[in-house]
């Protein structure tokens, strides 16, 4: 597996795949040896073998086209008429190589989310309360029935199922509990704390301000 460095600025937020871009190939990378499209008379915007190398490589640490293309400085347009010129089947295969590593990174940051689940926030009456860990049983029975189609598959085990219910009991009991232990967690519970006193605090500010109004109202009607 590749290895994926985070692009946000905080670590929770990199679960998305795109939020991740892995190492480039090495130069010796068995992907980058494709025959480059030849020109036989190449001007000065071409996209030479060196350019079109850079822009494999951008591709498999990227799995983003547009991206690789802005990498090189080239248009889309450049890039699908060089990857249709005969004499283009290697660059062609290296092309749809590097989608594949893509297709890869997208798997496994979609699988780190199935496992580990993503941080979400716990909102009441329009207040932020803290945070909790959420999985998406969706995406674990996706990665189940694709792992293991033998046992997980879509004929065998199905909403209703009963092997299906029992998994899905004890996962979210799993789940469940992890996420209580992780707001127990003395971090979690300093932060609850201060966000807590802060809201007291700013309740007091505001009742005291009303109760200040009030009296000034009465001792108007009283004069």
């Amino acid at each position: 597996m590749p290895n994926l460095t985070p692009t946000r600025k905080t670590k929770r937020q990199a679960t998305s795949a795109v939020a991740y871009t892995a190492d480039p190939p090495a130069p010796d990378d068995p992907l980058l040896e494709f025959a480059p499209v030849p020109h036989t008379h190449p001007r000065r915007n071409s996209i030479t073998a060196d350019l079109q190398r850079e822009f494999i490589a951008h591709l498999a640490a990227t799995g983003i086209v547009t991206a690789a293309a802005r990498h090189i400085g080239k248009s889309m347009e450049a890039l699908y008429k060089l990857r249709a010129r005969a004499g283009s089947e290697g660059f062609r295969a290296a092309w749809d190589a590097a989608i594949d590593r893509g297709v890869s990174r997208l798997e496994a940051g979609a699988l780190t989310r199935a496992i580990e689940g993503e941080e979400r926030m716990v909102v009441s009456s329009g207040k932020v309360l803290g945070t909790e860990v959420r999985h998406n049983e969706a995406l674990v029975m996706f990665f189940l029935r694709g792992r293991l189609p033998h046992r997980y598959g879509k004929g065998d085990l199905v909403p209703g199922h009963p092997d299906y219910e029992a998994l899905k009991s004890r996962l979210r009991a799993e789940w469940q509990a992890e996420a209580a232990a992780d707001r127990a967690s003395p971090e979690n519970r300093e932060a609850n704390l201060k966000f807590f006193h802060e809201l007291k605090q700013r309740w007091r500010g505001e009742w005291e301000r009303e109760q200040a109004g009030l009296t000034r109202q009465c001792q108007t009607v009283t004069k």
